[in-house]
């Protein structure tokens, strides 16, 4: 009988391990799961980052961010390499840290995380201790992990985690870890071509306006405030004319009151640059085609009533001086640009229309 009883016990006891077995699996698989659809998330996350209208820099910050409110670090910290020096890209460290943090790679600690990319992982023991890299700091941060970064297999920098307690970071999922880092390089590298432009930026010394490259950066953040917009591009059709028949000054005055004209016109909504050579482009945000047409109609009477004095010119005569003025022409076309969809294609097909048609066109057309 007591056989009996201790036998039903034990498979009551070998049922309730197996339940909890299975249980605990069935644990293990859900926080697995729900680690991937954060990880999604995550991902999502960043390509939404990428596709903004913003700054590279303010990308790499909100996608800094997203790292420590998601994941719930202490601090993060990117650091990249801009050609002349290692930069902090981007950190919720107090800023009179940072010329410390934007100096790992030289910390001997670190050197060969970097020649192996495998990830670094240091802790102190005590609360008394300090960081190997801490110079004047104690209390911040007691462990960390580095992680160098590479594009095509060049180190460009690391990603630097930080925590406010010993060992905090023993148990963490450095897998996990590992597919952040390359999330972060993938989005360094989707930016570069961004921060390209950003930096080729440059202002016109006749017109005072922004260069082409304008529109594809802090340019396309103003317009991206609506759904569609106009784009429009003129052509000073006679410059080229009034370059050789007048003189070369001439014509760049002709530049600077075209500009003038055009600009006292326009809203700091719109944005006005000069695209290349002759030719100029406004971007009217939010605005449909009917309406700019109405108001460039009005522009282009402004503009080829201008009589703009010679510059820089001798004159045989007294006569000659008196006749000969700059009168400006220009060509208009335009076209709409949706929200999301290629800028630079549409002001390609603009700029193609105004290079094939005749000289001396002088009209507004719509695409």
């Amino acid at each position: 009988m007591i056989i009996a009883v201790i036998l039903i016990l034990v498979a009551i006891v070998i049922a309730l391990m197996l339940y909890n077995m299975s249980i605990h699996k069935k644990i293990d698989n859900f926080n697995n799961l729900n680690q991937r659809v954060t990880n999604l998330n995550i991902l999502q996350d960043f390509m939404d980052t990428i596709s903004k209208a913003a700054t590279v820099e303010e990308k790499i910050n909100q996608i800094n961010n997203i790292l420590i409110e998601r994941y719930q670090i202490k601090y993060s910290t990117i650091v990249v390499y801009d050609g002349t020096k290692y930069v902090v890209k981007a950190s919720n460290v107090d800023p009179k840290h940072w010329d410390a943090l934007s100096d790992l790679q030289s910390e001997p600690i670190f050197s060969e995380s970097i020649q192996t990319s495998i990830p670094k992982y240091v802790t102190v023991e005590g609360e008394n201790e300090r960081l190997p890299y801490q110079r004047m700091e104690f209390a911040r941060a007691k462990c960390a992990m580095f992680f160098p970064l590479y594009i095509d297999n060049v180190y460009i920098g690391y990603w630097l985690l930080e925590g406010n307690r010993p060992h905090e970071f023993d148990s963490i999922d450095t897998t996990m870890l590992e597919v952040i880092r390359n999330n972060i390089v993938s989005i360094l590298r989707t930016v570069e071509n961004q921060k390209i432009i950003e930096s080729i930026v440059r202002d016109d010394q006749f017109s005072y306006l922004k260069s082409a490259e304008y529109l594809y950066g802090e340019g396309r953040k103003i317009i991206d405030h609506y759904t569609t917009s106009t784009v429009c591009m003129y052509r000073i059709t006679n410059l080229e004319e009034i370059n050789e028949d007048i003189s070369r000054k001439t014509g760049n005055l002709v530049i600077t009151k075209v500009t003038e004209v055009v600009k006292s016109n326009l809203s700091n909504e719109y944005v006005f640059v000069r695209y290349m050579g002759p030719k100029f482009a406004i971007v009217f945000s939010g605005v449909d085609k009917q309406a700019v047409s109405g108001f460039m109609e009005q522009i282009k009477e402004q503009v080829e009533n201008l009589e703009i004095e010679p510059v820089d010119v001798e004159f045989e005569t007294e006569e000659d001086e008196e006749e000969i003025v700059a009168k400006p022409k220009i060509n208009v076309i335009m076209s709409t640009y949706y929200k999301g969809t290629a800028l630079e294609g549409v002001l390609k097909k603009l700029e193609e229309y105004l290079d094939s048609t005749d000289k001396n066109e002088n009209e507004i057309n719509e695409l």
